[in-house]
């Protein structure tokens, strides 16, 4: 099997949703959680940022919005995701570049990233591919660096198999493994339709 064969869960859980991914995230208000995430984070123009799970890119794209000057960077593993991601900041007219990557091997150099970000990807992974990707992380993120993500709130979804081990306990200690210094659980939030989420940093 080579790289680009690798399984993965595309956006929206399954391949021909896609089409439902803006309506989903109006309705669900996905909005606000990457408005959240982008406030904790605290990117600064001029600062390289990457974000793993990017899916269509709207988390990206919001961030291009606030700060036009940081260089942006997206990998997904789904092409019809990409392909959709492109789209959306060609009509905006605003510079991302979306790869088709996996979240254990980031096509970045040693220390080359200032933030990285992830939204809602990391319950999609294997608990082994979810050390890898924080081992990645680590290595991608310059002195200084931080690592900024939000994910389904396993501790209040106990009723879902894939969600019962994501408890924020396990998330921070998965972060400490990977050598990431003063991981911390930061928050926690609902939403109607995707329940309870939680925030989560850690820094190089």
């Amino acid at each position: 099997m080579t790289e680009t064969t690798r399984p993965y869960i595309p956006a929206m859980g399954r391949h021909g949703m896609l089409f439902l991914y803006d309506p989903f995230t109006r309705v669900a208000g996905l909005r606000r959680v990457h408005a959240e995430l982008l406030d904790r984070a605290g990117a600064r123009p001029g600062q390289r940022v990457l974000e793993i799970g990017c899916g269509p890119g709207d988390l990206l794209l919001a961030l291009a919005r606030r700060t036009p000057q940081s260089d942006l960077t997206g990998i997904d593993p789904d092409p019809a995701a990409l392909r959709k991601a492109r789209r959306k900041a060609a009509r905006r007219g605003v510079e991302v570049r979306f790869e088709q990557a996996y979240a254990d091997c980031l096509p970045l150099p040693d220390a080359s990233v200032d933030r990285v970000l992830s939204c809602y990807m990391l319950h999609h992974l294997e608990p082994e591919a979810q050390s890898a990707a924080f081992r990645e992380v680590r290595r991608v993120l310059r002195p200084g660096g931080e690592l900024h993500l939000v994910d389904a709130d396993g501790a209040a979804h106990g009723l879902s198999l894939r969600l019962a081990g994501q408890t924020p306990e396990r998330i921070v200690d998965l972060m400490r493994s990977a050598g990431l210094t003063d991981p911390a659980h930061t928050g926690r939030g609902a939403g109607r339709v995707i329940g309870r989420y939680a925030f989560y940093r850690a820094n190089a």
